[in-house]
């Protein structure tokens, strides 16, 4: 597996993520309003959101986008990992 330029971001952005998972367990924990885990829960689903969508797009610029330039029976391959690979959009 390669290491593409944004995977780091991507990495920054889930772990930001599991540091808000784990302030939310505690949260819960300590009966913590739910205003306040409910906050808590929309920065981890818009922390998890940004990485997805970055992933996506950087696949789809760099996997894709090369395999389309090569051209020949990896073209097809590619235009069929493009639709399914944006159902996650």
């Amino acid at each position: 597996m390669s290491l593409h330029a944004t995977h780091p971001q991507i990495i920054k952005r889930l772990k930001r993520a599991v540091g808000h998972l784990r302030s939310i367990v505690a949260m819960l924990e300590e009966g913590r309003g739910c205003l306040d885990i409910a906050q808590q829960l929309q920065a981890v689903e818009s922390a998890i959101n940004s990485a997805k969508k970055t992933l996506v797009h950087d696949h789809i610029d760099h996997c894709l986008d090369h395999a389309v330039r090569q051209g020949g029976s990896d073209s097809q391959a590619a235009i069929d990992e493009f639709k399914a690979i944006t159902k996650y959009l």
